[in-house]
């Protein structure tokens, strides 16, 4: 392909991912595989460039754009050098008009910035859209932390996350043989920092209520040291089936799966009501924590949304508060800086459920800052994605 064609494939990927956006549709990441499907004819280099013209495009752009062409003309403002692409060749994009509109630039709408908690400074913007560096778990069930910076020299530990190591972005860590044999898992640290933050023990009944593919899940079967039972559900069925296969490799042998029915999650968890001595709920929500990893986000997000989620999460922590035990704990989790998903979400908890209480000093020193009931985990300030996490007792 030309440098022009890669342009303007660029700009038809944009303008699926702006219509995905706006309607609710498939992640940018699918979007951009099916559209490379499309093109066999492009090249390991060709795909690497167009992704890098797409994802450069969507961190510049901070709201969902008219057209895939207005988000890559803002690209061409801070790159000028892409201008002379734009030159009316077969397969790549017209030239550029006199005063051609632009997509807007900046980290977000204001109206999503004045969402964000107290302590989320004016400097986490440049941090929030960085390429995040791949984060990787030792699973203590099948090797210790020592083998894996063994089998990765440049890795770095990372700061209160026991099991964790850090390198560049983009190492292909997946592909050596230890991750086939369940030796690590690929996990951000501000997941592994909730997992740990469960205070999970050997001997305990767990329940993983939003389990997903079940990344904390086998984090949490890794701190027990598979000793542990483990409950995990999810109400969506292609994540939940991830999870065995997982589960296999990982040796995490006392983890079960439950689909769940929405709107029949306690009934159908009606045998572990007031059983479980630890409950995780990592709840759905706007994922304003992982624009990292996702920038295209802050351009899904509306109110309407933003309602659903807050309606799903508490529904979730009352759900999880009826499996906990007499004195056992609830881990709550969203990856958000949104301060009504996270500090004002356990507030609202503990007016409605008196006897509990919020748990403190339960993060290493230097990780999180105090959030109303809980601990808030920003990009710049804990090189993590943004998380809010807070661990509740059950009265006796």
């Amino acid at each position: 392909m030309t440098p022009a064609a890669r342009i303007q494939a660029a700009i038809e990927i944009l303008d699926a991912i702006a219509v995905a956006a706006r309607e609710g549709g498939a992640p940018a990441d699918a979007i951009f595989a099916e559209a490379m499907r499309g093109r066999r004819y492009a090249g390991s280099k060709d795909r690497r460039a167009i992704r890098a013209h797409v994802y450069d495009a969507i961190r510049l752009v901070r709201s969902v754009p008219a057209s895939g062409r207005a988000a890559m003309l803002a690209l061409v403002d801070a790159d000028p050098a892409l201008a002379e692409l734009f030159d009316g060749t077969p397969y790549g994009p017209a030239p550029i008009a006199a005063d051609e509109p632009r997509a807007e630039t900046g980290l977000a709408a204001q109206a999503l910035i004045d969402l964000f908690d107290p302590l989320v400074g004016a400097g986490e913007g440049d941090a929030m859209l960085a390429r995040a560096p791949l984060d990787l778990r030792a699973n203590r069930i099948k090797s210790g932390v020592a083998d894996l910076a063994a089998l990765f020299p440049e890795a770095e530990a990372i700061l209160g996350a026991p099991d964790g190591w850090r390198l560049p972005p983009e190492t292909a860590a997946a592909q050596h043989p230890a991750y086939a044999e369940g030796d690590f898992e690929v996990q951000d640290a501000a997941s592994q920092y909730a997992s740990a933050a469960l205070d999970a023990t050997p001997g305990q009944a767990i329940v993983d209520l939003c389990a997903g593919g079940g990344g904390k899940t086998l984090a949490i079967a890794s701190l027990t040291g598979n000793d542990a039972d483990i409950l995990a559900c999810d109400t969506n069925r292609a994540r939940l089936q991830q999870l065995p296969a997982r589960a296999e490799r990982a040796g995490a042998t006392r983890v079960e799966t439950r689909l769940l029915n929405p709107g029949q999650e306690l009934a159908m968890l009606a045998d572990w009501q007031g059983k479980a001595d630890r409950v995780f709920v990592d709840a759905p929500c706007s994922g304003s924590g992982t624009w990292r990893r996702s920038p295209e986000l802050r351009w899904r997000l509306t109110p309407q949304r933003l309602d659903r989620h807050l309606a799903d999460q508490a529904k979730l922590i009352d759900i999880g508060a009826d499996l906990v035990a007499p004195g056992g704990k609830l881990l709550y989790a969203v990856c958000s800086i949104i301060a009504r998903e996270g500090r004002a979400q356990v507030d609202e908890f503990l007016n409605r459920h008196p006897g509990w209480t919020a748990d403190s000093g339960y993060l290493s020193d230097g990780v999180g800052r105090t959030a109303g009931g809980g601990f808030l985990l920003t990009p710049a300030h804990d090189q993590c994605d943004g998380f809010f996490l807070a661990r509740l007792t059950a009265p006796c």
